[in-house]
């Protein structure tokens, strides 16, 4: 079988693990901060948080920046619905902005238009917009962040995908655009920490925030403390906080894998191409575009196929499946979960990511994919489509 992902390990990012089980620190070591650094440093950032998975980032981001039960915020129906759980968390109200069906990111002409709806019927505007950089490729920040400053509220890039991807010769984490950048390190994602996340920053302050919430509001600095400490041992919760650490053992595999981001965001982009290359000529197949201004990570590789149905989509799926090539589908809209369905979505509410979930198939890529493997997986769509569609 060929998965749709598959991390890549090397023996240099066993042995760094190696190196951390042998040494005194397994967690709350010196690893943690080491990678943090090296990540701030790769996409030229000033701080970064490192936690436990790309979920708790999104929470403790949202925290830092104030969201609460008064508050709204929007993110894309195309995605984990781990991008809209996050202010269920904090006690907010949770909305969606429809898509782009060519590239599967927020449209930012929707979301124009939800702006200067609400603010002309005097309805509230979102606290915090959640842009989700789908399947590698960047969202159109600047027009974002043009918005973002017209009205007012606070940008969270959830960019799980897309770790080694550029916007605009800005390397994506580097928050040029936004309050704070998220990024995912588990396994089928661009490079992995086993589970693991990251938030970036240029805020001093976020970051700060952030580094409490993530260990139990726990602080022992004297300057954050409200009295004199007892001793050495002293601590003092000055937050809510949460046990969302990540171990020295998962930043020691960080650190090595990070070594190797540029190097599979090349591969990928490389077999990327030669997937386009193996489709010029079907009409029945469309890869998601990518904009010339960017460098998509390519966590992901989508196609829609749009003679595609109900029962027609499962039956692709399957086939490929009994071919050898473990096909995929990213995302069911997250408004259409039942979850949130009892929140009252509701199927129609956003047309383009239900059109794009009827049509969308993911197919496999991952650093060691063949060229061989890639024309398989070509070929058995190719024979899906001549059997279903």
């Amino acid at each position: 079988m060929i998965p749709y992902g598959k991390q890549s390990i090397s023996d240099e990012d066993i042995q760094a693990v190696v190196d951390v089980l042998k040494s005194d620190w397994l967690t709350q070591g010196p690893k943690v901060p080491e990678f943090e650094q090296a990540v701030a440093e790769y996409v030229n950032v000033k701080h970064a948080v490192a936690v436990n998975s790309a979920t708790s980032a999104l929470h403790i981001a949202c925290l830092a920046l104030g969201v609460t039960k008064a508050d709204e915020v929007w993110t894309s129906p195309n995605s984990f619905v781990a991008s809209a759980n996050c202010a269920l968390y904090c006690g907010a109200s949770i909305d969606f902005v429809d898509i782009d069906l060519s590239t599967g990111n927020m449209c930012l002409n929707a979301l124009e238009a939800k702006l200067k709806a609400r603010q002309q019927t005097n309805q509230p505007l979102p606290k915090v917009v959640i842009p989700v950089h789908f399947a590698g490729q960047p969202c159109d920040m600047d027009t974002l962040h043009t918005l973002s400053v017209q009205y007012g509220f606070k940008v969270i890039e959830d960019a799980s995908h897309a770790i080694g991807g550029t916007y605009l010769d800005s390397s994506v984490g580097s928050c040029t655009y936004s309050d704070i950048t998220v990024f995912s390190f588990h396994p089928v994602k661009i490079m992995t920490s086993a589970e693991g996340g990251i938030a970036t920053t240029n805020c001093e302050t976020l970051s700060r925030k952030m580094q409490l919430l993530r260990s139990h509001g726990v602080t022992n600095l004297e300057s954050e403390m409200t009295e004199s400490s007892h001793g050495p041992w002293y601590y003092q919760q000055i937050e809510l906080g949460f046990n969302y650490r990540l171990t020295d053992l998962q930043a020691a595999l960080g650190i090595s894998q990070l070594t190797r981001v540029k190097e599979f965001v090349t591969k990928r982009n490389q077999m990327a191409e030669n997937y386009l290359e193996l489709l010029k000529q079907s009409n029945d197949i469309i890869p998601l575009a990518v904009k010339n201004d960017r460098l998509s990570a390519f966590h992901l590789f989508v196609v829609r196929l749009p003679n595609l149905n109900h029962d027609t989509h499962a039956k692709v799926v399957t086939y490929l499946r009994a071919q050898g090539v473990f096909a995929h589908v990213h995302y069911i809209p997250i408004h259409l979960q039942p979850y949130y369905q009892q929140l009252g979505f509701k199927k129609g509410d956003y047309p383009n990511a239900e059109l794009y979930y009827q049509q969308a198939i993911t197919l496999p890529l991952y650093p060691e994919l063949t060229m061989k493997q890639q024309t398989h997986v070509i070929s058995a769509l190719n024979n899906a489509i001549k059997e279903y569609c």
